[in-house]
């Protein structure tokens, strides 16, 4: 097997991070980067013994991700966030893995999951999770960050399940604050260096949160998997308006 360590981000994730952990019980070490919580996070994380739990005041995404990476000294770099689960299938792939060597990263699809249900299609975009440590550096960017690294790309077959347990209300609090930094990412970025998608929600604002219901539940057949499918077009739909009145507010101020 690849020399590895997993790296994975928490703040109050005692409804998620147990998960997560039993599917990394094989890698010899996990690192938790964790901003203090005070729900039962950390008395889950160190009833793994192949878990090093570093504690560290959140700043960025970027800055958390970076100081979990200056203490890893393998060769590859497993990053995963609290609410991410390796299917058994990716594992073996992880466990067998023999990277060419001008392969430097690794990306995944996810199957995203309602309540542990795996829905049959999401817009959560595929993300680059496996790569070699000294080649990468992460850097904010809008309400996430960007991992920047040198070399080739090569792509999982396996999927990684998207099952986020945590309560609505968590949910609410988190997407307030996205919407603010990814309004702030989209105003003060050049277009050209915007996505499709980005520069149709910056231009046409009310635009997104229209169109993404139909998209959803008619062209991404989610209207076939019941309420699941309903919850989570919601979700999104939900997230696009949030996203719309910070823009939308920015523009009256302005």
């Amino acid at each position: 097997m690849i020399s590895l360590t997993a790296l994975v981000l928490t703040y109050n994730e005692q409804d998620n991070i147990r998960r997560n952990l039993e599917a990394l019980v094989w890698v010899p070490k996990v690192i938790i980067v964790d901003s203090f919580s005070n729900d039962g996070t950390l008395e889950i994380v160190r009833s793994f013994p192949n878990v090093q739990v570093v504690q560290r005041v959140f700043d960025t995404h970027a800055n958390q991700w970076n100081a979990g990476l200056d203490r890893i000294d393998t060769e590859w770099t497993l990053t995963l966030d609290a609410d991410y689960v390796l299917t058994a299938e990716l594992q073996e792939e992880i466990k067998k893995l023999e990277p060419p060597s001008d392969v430097a990263l690794y990306w995944g699809d996810f199957d995203y999951c309602i309540f542990g249900r795996p829905l049959r299609s999401s817009v959560y975009p595929p993300r680059v999770v496996l790569f070699r440590t000294k080649r990468a550096r992460y850097i904010d960017q809008g309400h996430t960050q960007q991992l920047r690294v040198k070399g080739k790309l090569a792509k999982f077959k396996g999927k990684i399940w998207h099952d986020d347990r945590k309560p609505l209300s968590r949910w609410f609090q988190s997407q307030e604050r996205y919407a603010e930094l990814e309004a702030k990412y989209l105003l003060g970025e050049k277009s050209e260096r915007l996505s499709r998608l980005d520069r149709l929600r910056r231009n046409w604002i009310i635009v997104a949160p229209l169109i993404m219901p139909i998209y959803l539940l008619l062209i991404r057949g989610l209207i076939f998997d019941g309420w699941n499918g309903w919850y989570y077009t919601v979700q999104r739909t939900t997230a696009e308006m949030m996203l719309s009145l910070r823009l939308l507010e920015h523009k009256l101020k302005s």
